[in-house]
């Protein structure tokens, strides 16, 4: 007698549900071990300029400001990296900084920007290009200052394998890459014969049963801050001039919201991490 495989079986006993849980797992235990050199980093720079204990404490910082704020511990590892130290005998980081009113963000339906969170934001960035271009798969990258790449934020409708191969993605070898370095939308038709794509991607997202990609990027300026890609289970053609005007123009609003946020809301939680960090009284943060 030969046994056959039954997924039914699998879904009745709860085994395809466990290992959905164990893949999402994997990739927050890859999230965390990608964004640990970084925050260390981080870590090691706030313990140094406000002579904190340990490395425990200089986290504990960053955590109050990514609370407070909602803005994300990497994002604000990121910037402490990045940005100049400030002055350690001033209260405030940034001083005389000009604070600018958020920009609208009337494409994506949403009226109070000011207070609208960037997960949200991406969100429905997402849906709504996803809309537009008539499907029902899709991804949201965001740019990465340190390496010009982009990192995967938000997907829907594609599978572990295609997730994990794009988690981050360089400056060559997709079609959001090169969207990203023309500023400009890319259209690929097919994805089985389109140059822009290295074999390896090429592989992966056929496999995730993508044949076909639009990608939109969010600009501002001269920057590419970061890309919204729709997939298609078949080759497409070129999508209509109404279309790319919409998403056009999302791309673009968006872009200019996400250089806000960095200006604002992020720069906003250093402010109060610098505070707290010459107010010890502020936070649990511990000094030598």
């Amino acid at each position: 007698m030969t046994d056959t495989f039954d997924a039914g079986a699998l879904e009745a006993d709860g085994t395809l549900a466990e290992l959905a849980r164990l893949r999402e797992q994997v990739r927050h235990l890859q999230a965390r071990a990608r964004n640990r050199p970084l925050i260390a980093e981080a870590q090691g720079i706030l313990r140094e300029r406000y002579r904190l204990e340990d490395a425990e404490a200089a986290f504990a910082l960053m955590q109050l400001s990514s609370q407070r704020f909602n803005v994300r511990v990497r994002t604000l590892a990121e910037a402490v990296v990045r940005l100049e130290r400030p002055d350690e005998r001033a209260d405030r980081w940034f001083p005389g900084r000009v604070r600018h009113p958020a920009p609208a963000l009337d494409a994506l339906g949403i009226g109070d920007a000011a207070h609208a969170h960037r997960g949200a934001v991406l969100s429905t960035v997402l849906s709504q290009t996803l809309a537009v271009a008539g499907t029902d798969m899709g991804n949201v990258q965001l740019g990465d200052h340190a390496t010009g790449g982009l990192w995967m934020e938000k997907h829907t409708g594609l599978g572990d394998d295609f997730v994990t191969y794009f988690d981050f993605v360089g400056p060559d070898g997709t079609s959001c890459a090169q969207a990203a370095k023309d500023m400009a939308q890319v259209t690929v038709r097919d994805v089985a014969t389109a140059p822009v794509f290295s074999e390896g991607a090429r592989r992966t997202i056929l496999h995730a049963g993508s044949r076909s990609c639009h990608s939109v990027p969010l600009v501002t300026g001269d920057r590419c801050l970061g890309m919204v890609s729709a997939h298609f289970d078949r080759p497409i053609d070129e999508l209509h001039p109404a279309q790319l005007q919409t998403l056009e123009y999302t791309g673009r609003q968006v872009g200019r919201w996400l250089e806000w946020y960095d200006r604002t809301v992020v720069l906003d939680a250093l402010e109060y991490l610098h505070l707290a960090a010459r107010h010890p009284g502020m936070t649990r943060a511990r000094r030598r």
